[in-house]
């Protein structure tokens, strides 16, 4: 169990049988009244965010996350195939739940997979990945303003925009987190 008194960034914890993880929090005690903490929470299952105030005196279940990290093997059109790299035990997910990771993952990639209660819920890549451009315009001569971008279509299909100078073949640097073009990769 945990107090509303202990809640900081980060922490996890359970609201009627679901986890959450506390993104702000502040303990305010008023001149009059009792003290209470004013809390901005996520649901880690759906991405809701909700803000309610607690008394410090409240107590939950503390949720617990376990993170692991897994290879991508395949998809065949429906399932993505993961494989735990200690136990080599695999793991079928569906496209709603690696969607956003997959933009990022090749095949015998690894990524990360948060599960609550067993249960998978969230894939995530690596934060930095190095992939080659497979498609993109050609730059154009004398175009030297500094800024200038192109859209660049990478190995796995994601897009993401790039300097002017990018030419397809390359391989280059791209945060996850962001879809942001990092640099020409070091490979």
């Amino acid at each position: 169990m945990i107090y509303a008194s202990d809640f900081r960034k980060g922490i996890t914890f359970e609201i009627n049988g679901e986890p959450h993880v506390v993104i702000d929090f502040q303990h305010v005690k008023p001149g009059k009244g009792a003290a209470f903490v004013r809390t901005k929470y996520r649901n880690v299952l759906t991405g809701a965010t909700r803000e309610e105030a607690f008394n410090p005196n409240d107590k939950f279940p503390k949720a617990r996350i376990e993170t692991k990290t897994m290879q991508y093997l395949y998809s065949d059109g429906e399932l993505y195939y993961f494989m735990d790299i200690e136990t080599y035990e695999q793991i079928p997910l569906m496209e709603d739940q690696v969607s956003d990771a997959m933009k990022f993952l090749r095949e015998n990639d690894e990524a990360t997979i948060k599960f609550y209660k067993e249960n998978a819920f969230l894939v995530e890549a690596p934060n930095f990945v190095d992939l080659v451009v497979t498609e993109t315009e050609p730059g154009i001569k004398g175009d030297t303003a500094t800024n200038v971008t192109k859209s660049a279509t990478v190995e796995t299909g994601a897009v993401v925009l790039v300097p002017i100078f990018i030419e397809e073949g390359e391989k280059i640097q791209i945060d996850t987190r962001t879809s942001l073009y990092l640099g020409r990769s070091k490979e």
